[in-house]
This record gives structure tokens, sequence and C-alpha cells, in this order.
């Protein structure tokens, strides 16, 4: 027996970190026969199907501040987002209704927009036929309805996931934009088989425990059961059991079920921005991981999160890389009969 075999046989279990044993990407067990298309196609139906209430995540909520206004376009519909003095978060049209100017270079004084064009000031109140949009700040992510994008019934306030408590969380929000339509990114997320395959350097030792087989499977059973280990440096890793559901038409939630970071969760929206100059759609992916551990040594991380984060998305930006090839091959597949 090597000491590296002494090591992994003698490694306590209740450990976080796991050893993993030495393995070549094409010694993995293939998972093709289980990535059923059947599946995966009924799945990202059934998300499709579920309502919104016309809610969109459209930035992250630290990106929008009092000093300054937030341009952004949601399906091909300009915006601007502020705060007013209290902190509160407001959405309305991006262009001035006096003669178009960006509302988005607008100086911010006193909670309102005033216009660099010619002085016109909009506020919360609105006026002059401008007027804000219902948004919501759910405290990570900023969110605005859009009644004549969404096309559905209007809810007061958009489906947000359960997450860890915020007193007690570390939060990182990363957007990625692609060529391609939000269903595209729903079923990349609802495709766990390609987990290990297509992102060996973060993943490995993955297998889908429970899978949605039926096309009738009611909506508590509606996810996807993965027991996966994530990569921690060079052949260490943190095993843990998650789940995939769909709680609305654009979002994938991964939840942490068992292991380290239980009930940690990474939200994967998909928001359409409109076509691009080649006539071919855009797609944010705006993805927020919030992250919990009842570990006391979490708090030292919670205290140093402003020089975490940009770890985390580069890590969520590296993974999206990837996955937007995979939806956006899937985008030009579908849009061209293939």
């Amino acid at each position: 027996m090597t000491a590296r075999d002494s090591l992994l046989r003698h490694w306590p279990r209740r450990w976080p970190l796991q050893p993993l044993r030495a393995q070549r990407w094409t010694e993995q067990e293939p998972t093709y026969r289980d990535a059923s298309p059947a599946v995966i196609e009924a799945a990202t139906k059934r998300a499709l199907a579920r309502p919104s209430g016309n809610w969109f995540v459209f930035a992250a909520s630290r990106e929008i501040r009092a000093d300054r206004p937030f341009g952004v376009h949601v399906g091909g519909i300009e915006l601007v987002a502020w705060r007013d003095l209290d902190g509160a978060l407001f959405v309305g049209p991006g262009a001035c209704p006096h003669l178009g100017a960006p509302m988005a270079q607008a100086k911010v004084e006193c909670g309102a927009l005033v216009c660099r064009w010619h002085g016109l000031t909009l506020g919360p109140e609105g006026g002059y036929g401008w007027k804000p949009l219902p948004s919501h700040d759910d405290g990570v992510l900023a969110w605005v309805r859009l009644d004549g994008l969404g096309k559905e019934e209007p809810s007061d306030a958009p489906v947000v996931s359960r997450r860890p408590a915020a007193e007690r969380a570390l939060d990182a929000v990363a957007t990625v934009v692609g060529v391609c339509e939000p269903e595209d990114v729903v079923a990349n997320r609802l495709d766990p088989w390609h987990g290990a395959w297509f992102h060996p350097y973060s993943f490995t030792r993955l297998r889908v425990v429970e899978a949605p087989r039926d096309i009738h499977v009611t909506e508590d059973g509606d996810r996807f059961l993965v027991d996966v280990t994530f990569r921690v440096g060079r052949g260490l890793g943190v095993p843990v059991r998650a789940e995939f559901t769909c709680p609305g038409p654009r979002t994938v939630v991964m939840r942490i079920l068992e292991g380290e970071g239980a009930g940690s969760v990474v939200e994967t929206h998909a928001t359409p921005l409109g076509q691009g100059g080649d006539g071919r759609p855009r797609t944010a992916v705006i993805e927020a991981t919030v992250a919990g551990s009842e570990r006391p040594g979490f708090a030292v991380a919670r205290a140093v999160a402003p020089a975490l984060r940009p770890a985390m998305r580069w890590t969520a930006t590296r993974l999206w890389r990837d996955d937007l090839a995979y939806a956006e091959r899937r985008y030009l597949l579908r849009s061209s009969g293939r």
C-alpha cells in the first residue's frame, strides 16, 4: 500500500475536504445513456410554462447606487434604475420624455434623475407621461416588472427562492451575455449530466441520483438530484448532494441539501436583452451565489466579503464561458431546424 493509499484509507469522512483519487478525463463513466434528450426537453418545457408575474432580473442589487443611474436593456426595452435618498430602488423608461435623451447619463440629485440635455427632473413620482415601473430589490438581485414583455397575469412581487439568512450569508453576482434565448440557458442547467465532462476543472464524481423521468411529474417532484464533488485545489474536493429546480420560466436554482454549505444556493437567471446588431437574440445570464455555513470560520469569510466576491464572480464566469457555448450551440441548432 502506497502512502497515498494509506492517506485515502484513513482520511476522516466527517471532514468537508476529501482527497480525490487520480483519474484521467476519459476514464470517467459516460453519462450520455442517462442524459435523455426527452427528459431534458420535457423539464425545460415545464419550466418555461411556469408563471413569472412578468418579473425580470436585470442586475445585482449592489450595482444600483444612489449616486449615479444604471442603464440596461431588457427584451429590447431601454431602462434606467436608481435609488432615492433612503436607498429604495426605482426603475423607469430609459428615454427622457422631452426629447429622448438617455436617462442612464442623467445626474442623480436628491433621489431624482436630472436630464443632462435640458435639466428635466424625473423622480419616483414620475411626470410628463413618464413614470417608474414596478420594481423589487430582494437584497441580492434587482427585478423589474414588464407586463408588455411578459404578457402574463402580473404579480405584486417576483418569486424569490429560499436563501440562507442574509446576516449569515455571503453573496456574489456574476453576469455574462450570450447569443441565445433564455430557454437555451435553462436547458443547459437542466442537463446536470454534462457537469464533470464539460467542467472537469470544477466537478468530479458526479452522479445524477434522481431525475423527473415522467413527463407528468408533479411540481414537488420536478427536480434533479445530484451527488457531486466540487474540486478545491489539486487532489482535494468537497462532496455534496444538490438539487436543481425551476421556480420560474427563466430561473434555475441549485441548492445544496447535504454536505458542506447545506442550504447554500446558486440562482441562475436568464434575462432576454433583445436583438444584437446581427439580428440574433442576446441573453444575460445573471447568476447569484448565496453561500452559508454553520462553521465558526465562515464569519471570517463574511468579514472579508469584498475581497472574496471577485473570486466568486471569476469562478461563475469561468463556468459560464463554457456553458454559454453549450447554450449558443443549442440555439443555433434549434433556430436552424436541426
